[in-house]
């Protein structure tokens, strides 16, 4: 039996890829750095800002901290209402979720005050029994730590929980935590990459778990 939904924010909740998307594009000019592709930029969304500059521009440590200030600075500057929105059927999907009392955590490595300000706008406050975010843990996706905290503060088995994201990064967080595992197509990364991942299920809809659960 289902307890509780371990949600990924970017590219599963919410449609933030054209904006990030846009500023990496600008971060990696205003820097210097060789241009990289959508693609190039797409496959790297999930991770935490520092990881995403060192593959894709092969930086140190100390640079990468910088892209990621400046690419913070960016996103905030043109993170303007209605830019970012749910995905379809996220917020029904989420209330159905909820009248069924099933637990729902957020994990992302997005950092929290962005996240924070985010379940903020879309009024997710009232579903959402926990948020993980890059700035709680020392090890991040695909690594199982951001699992394994939300299932010990829960009180909840990995049996008992499902993980969905749109990335490998997500399956294979929650298969290293002991979780089932379902991807979203309709996402930063396509059904073949997240099957390849291991994902239990795919859903090209996010009413569409509620079929799962």
């Amino acid at each position: 039996m289902t307890r509780l939904v371990i949600l990924d924010f970017d590219g599963t909740l919410a449609d933030t890829q054209p904006l990030i998307v846009s500023t990496l594009h600008r971060t990696l000019a205003e820097l210097g750095l060789p241009p990289r592709t959508d693609a190039e930029c797409r496959s790297i969304i999930g991770l935490p800002l520092k990881e995403c500059f060192v593959r894709l521009s092969s930086v140190d440590d100390a640079t990468a901290e910088h892209c990621a200030e400046v690419y913070r600075r960016i996103f905030d500057e043109d993170n303007h209402p209605g830019v970012v929105t749910l995905f379809p059927h996220v917020l029904e999907t989420l209330t159905e979720m909820h009248s069924r009392s099933l637990q729902l955590a957020i994990c992302s490595s997005r950092g929290r005050p962005t996240l924070d300000g985010f379940v903020r706008t879309f009024q997710l406050e009232d579903y959402v029994n926990m948020i993980v975010s890059a700035n709680d843990v020392e090890h991040h996706k695909p690594h199982p730590e951001p699992v394994l905290l939300i299932l010990k503060q829960l009180g909840v088995h990995a049996g008992e929980a499902l993980v969905v994201g749109d990335a490998s990064y997500d399956i294979m967080m929650g298969r290293n935590a002991g979780c089932r595992t379902c991807g979203v197509t309709y996402g930063n990364q396509c059904a073949a990459d997240l099957r390849a991942a291991g994902a239990d299920y795919l859903v090209g809809d996010f009413a569409e778990i509620l079929n799962i659960l």
